[in-house]
């Protein structure tokens, strides 16, 4: 069993210290200490007690939107999860799962020409991210190496530069826009629900390969999950706002690589906008934490299901 440490001091220091460096010029966190105590310390003693109840490394999936705040929050239960429960926690997001460009270029001929824009179900490595899953949870445990993508140039950085896992983690959090989505009925997918759908998918080719994969390949990755988090967006507006956010903070951490446009984003939101809007719909019975985002990007309420 893990020793729990009590310096809440020292929690504080590290979380205000991470928050601070996470902020951009015009978007500060608000009601910083009130979100620590309400909010993360809460589903950081929830993780503790999975972990504890079931002996093995605890797999939590953190959902939600675009630019929404996953990869901060994640951070900020590593934190908390080492400094007062000295549980060790591995992150990552499943966009660092990507198929390689060429890879999509491949599928982009053979079944369609949107799977070449990373994203939706189908542009992943699918048997890559299972097996490391299996891996991380497994009991006999050796060096894992789990891949980076860099988005500035769509595709999979080098090996040199994956994240080398050495121990065995107590915790793994695991990120991404579309972790725990579910595949929506045949019927519903036959109205289109924007342009890009109504005139680059006139025959739902994509929209139909999309939800074989989840009922298929990703389903099986998403019942590995013991927590599943979801951060609930006010609606699919802010969806586009907040990746203009995250274009931004890109911008600043990719110096002199390619960076989208607005119309460029605009358009790029499309290709998720369906599984988003399915989330929203299904997000109160398929998480067992639901959290509600304001519209000024603060976390506004919290439902243990």
């Amino acid at each position: 069993m893990k020793t729990k440490f009590s310096d809440f001091s020292k929690i504080k220091k590290k979380y205000l210290k991470f928050i601070k460096s996470q902020e951009v010029a015009g978007e500060s966190f608000k009601d910083k200490l009130g979100q620590l105590n309400n909010y993360y310390i809460p589903i950081s003693e929830m993780i503790y007690k999975n972990y504890s109840k079931n002996k093995r490394t605890s797999i939590i999936g953190l959902s939600g939107g675009q630019g929404i705040g996953k990869s901060t929050i994640s951070n900020i239960l590593k934190i908390i999860l080492k400094e007062k429960f000295n549980l060790e926690t591995v992150t990552f997001s499943i966009d660092d799962f990507y198929k390689t460009l060429g890879d999509r270029k491949k599928m982009s001929k053979t079944v369609s020409k949107l799977f070449l824009t990373r994203g939706v179900p189908g542009t992943h490595d699918t048997k890559m991210l299972l097996n490391c899953l299996l891996k991380l949870k497994k009991k006999s445990f050796s060096t894992i190496l789990i891949p980076k993508f860099d988005k500035s140039i769509d595709n999979r950085c080098k090996k040199n530069k994956w994240i080398k896992v050495l121990k065995k983690p107590d915790v793994v959090i695991f990120e991404g826009w579309c972790v725990g989505a579910r595949a929506q009925k045949n019927n519903s997918l036959i109205k289109s629900i924007n342009p890009l759908e109504r005139l680059e998918d006139k025959n739902l080719i994509w929209r139909k390969r999309i939800n074989y994969e989840l009922k298929n390949k990703y389903k099986k990755i998403f019942n590995l999950i013991d927590i599943l988090i979801f951060l609930k967006v006010p609606s699919f507006r802010y969806v586009y706002k907040w990746r203009l956010l995250q274009e931004k903070k890109l911008q600043k951490t990719s110096k002199g690589k390619k960076i989208m446009s607005n119309k460029q984003v605009k358009k790029f939101i499309m290709f998720y906008e369906r599984i988003t809007r399915h989330m929203l719909k299904t997000s109160s019975f398929i998480s067992n934490v639901l959290i509600n985002i304001d519209t000024k990007h603060c976390l506004k309420s919290i439902k243990f299901n």
